[in-house]
């Protein structure tokens, strides 16, 4: 028996620069009194929280939910990499969803360091070593290149193969991206951009320019979810719930196919999304606005097909038709995205649900995408995991 989910709250912090922000026990504390209060709920009325991070000692889920007081809860910790955010919403929706709890929070955080994201551990085999292998089976390895952006690199460098796709394509999604951000508060990035100026800025790896690639940065966000029964009984606000949800890890086609675009995600993507469309009985081409792991630009151009939001080989016209702007067919990430917000790993998919449910609501600002009932958020973490959430108006 699956029972409906509704979100009663959501929270998110600014994001900020690594060394600017406050201690992560503070950091995810105050995020998670912005959901509870946003739901107007009392910490002693949440009967489980998942606590998502990816740096960080066992139990600081712990550390960060004592904060809100000692109820004796459980308290699960959860680390998924850059999915780390809404594996925790994904647990949380299951515990409401199967009649385990009625009222659970969801939250993430992180206290980042400055830099590209690397292994933390010498003295132990890497869980990514698999994609790097096969990335170097494909296209080699420079030493001096921060992994992840020879990965998503790679899945541009593919594209561009298979479909002619211009380097200045996967450029105008940054510019779009701080388009965007102009009107999100919680964005550290807002300053518009120039086409020209994206291409201009420090090549990385070929075709991402610095200004393609998404910041380290510290923050928080959270998510209050309820049964229907418990939100009617408290009087609490249920205009959006979640219509399906689905998370999913690599298959053989990630490594066996030499394809750089399924070796980032690209087939979890839409195995996730399949299976959402297919329980929420909803047309992709019937949204209006989502959320996507733009962690890289070229990642959000695949992930227009991925979740069939575009067909397959027409991202770029997708793109240089403005359908993935106001005005165009689905408004991607109007908070801005992970280009424009940075990308603390833990905070990133419940801060992607809280645009979301702002945007249901209809309480995004200038950011308002007029008319939306439906919302897609995607969330990608290497190693890996998927997982691909649509709201829904009630």
């Amino acid at each position: 028996m699956s029972r409906p989910v509704h979100v009663a709250g959501v929270g998110m912090l600014p994001f900020v620069k690594p060394g600017a922000s406050e201690p992560y026990p503070q950091l995810g504390a105050r995020a998670a009194r912005a959901a509870l209060d946003d739901a107007r709920v009392d910490y002693q009325s949440v009967q489980q929280v998942y606590a998502g991070y990816v740096y960080g000692d066992s139990c600081s889920g712990q550390a960060v939910a004592y904060r809100l007081g000692l109820t004796g809860v459980p308290v699960i910790n959860v680390n998924n990499n850059c999915a780390t955010g809404s594996t925790a919403l994904f647990l949380a929706h299951q515990a409401v969803a199967s009649g385990a709890a009625d009222c659970v929070l969801a939250l993430g955080f992180e206290q980042m360091q400055r830099g590209a994201i690397s292994a933390k551990w010498a003295d132990r085999p890497d869980p990514s070593q698999p994609l790097i292998d096969a990335m170097q089976a494909i296209q080699g390895l420079e030493s001096d290149t921060p992994v992840a952006a020879q990965l998503f690199g790679g899945a541009g460098r593919m594209h561009m193969q298979l479909y002619g796709t211009r380097a200045e394509t996967f450029a105008r999604i940054a510019v779009k991206a701080r388009e965007h951000a102009r009107h999100n508060p919680n964005a550290i990035f807002r300053e518009a951009l120039t086409l020209d100026e994206v291409l201009a800025s420090p090549m990385v790896f070929d075709p991402l320019t610095r200004l393609q690639c998404c910041p380290p940065t510290c923050g928080g966000a959270a998510a209050v979810l309820c049964s229907a029964d418990f939100a009617r009984s408290r009087g609490l606000d249920t205009r959006v719930a979640i219509a399906a949800m689905a998370m999913t890890t690599d298959g053989n086609s990630s490594f066996d196919e030499s394809d750089m675009r399924k070796l980032v995600g690209y087939d979890m993507a839409r195995r996730a999304a399949l299976q959402v469309y297919e329980t929420a009985g909803v047309d992709p081409l019937d949204i209006p606005v989502a959320e996507l792991h733009d962690c890289f630009t070229t990642n959000e151009l695949i992930s227009y097909e991925a979740l069939g939001l575009c067909p397959e080989g027409e991202a770029e016209r997708f793109v240089l038709d403005g359908q993935n702007t106001y005005g165009g067919r689905v408004v991607t990430n109007p908070s801005g995205g992970l280009l424009s917000k940075g990308h603390p790993l833990g905070a990133t998919g419940l801060a992607q649900c809280a645009e979301l449910v702002w945007q249901l609501r209809g309480q995004a600002g200038e950011r308002q995408v007029a008319g939306a009932r439906l919302g897609l958020q995607h969330n990608l973490g290497l190693g890996g995991a998927c997982v691909v959430t649509l709201y829904r108006q009630v």
